[in-house]
């Protein structure tokens, strides 16, 4: 199963880190640009294991997910319930652990395969480049979210 990674070391703990990387609405739109839109299901207001959510991408392609793991402040785990067509499989995992010189290391994983099958030697090249590409651009963001004040102060961080 292809997969893509990155890391960042960002300044604040990793209950911090791991806030940030949880908030949601214009807060989440204003470091995220990976995300056009994002939204909880099934009356949630909150993420937790189970829960289920809508991802539509600046790209355009929309996902619905659930909440596989929910473990602040280390980890936290997504698969695809609903996605585009040629994504056979998709998840995500994000962990959160103190760097020893300070800060949290953030260390970000993204599994998939193609659909259909035929087309996987070829297209999963091309996934693990633009996916790659994502959340490498992706991690950058939120580490600059970890060191910007008005982001801080909204998860609570003084």
């Amino acid at each position: 199963m292809p997969q893509v990674s990155a890391r960042a070391i960002v300044p604040c703990e990793p209950d911090v880190a791991f806030a940030v990387s949880q908030t949601t609405g214009a807060l989440r739109l204003r470091w995220d640009a990976f995300l056009r839109e994002q939204h909880f299901l099934d009356g949630a207001t909150a993420p937790d294991k189970g829960v289920r959510t809508v991802t539509r991408t600046r790209l355009g392609p929309s996902m619905v997910s659930r909440y596989v793991s929910y473990r602040p402040p280390t980890s936290v785990g997504m698969t695809m319930v609903d996605g585009p067509w040629f994504f056979d499989t998709f998840g995500g995992g994000w962990r959160f652990t103190p760097h020893p010189d300070g800060g949290t290391e953030a260390a970000w994983k993204y599994t998939f395969t193609i659909r259909p099958r035929g087309l996987r030697v070829l297209a999963e090249p091309l996934g693990r480049w633009l996916l790659g590409r994502e959340i490498r651009a992706r991690i950058d963001a939120f580490a600059a979210a970890c060191a910007d004040p008005e982001i801080l102060a909204a998860v609570g961080e003084r």
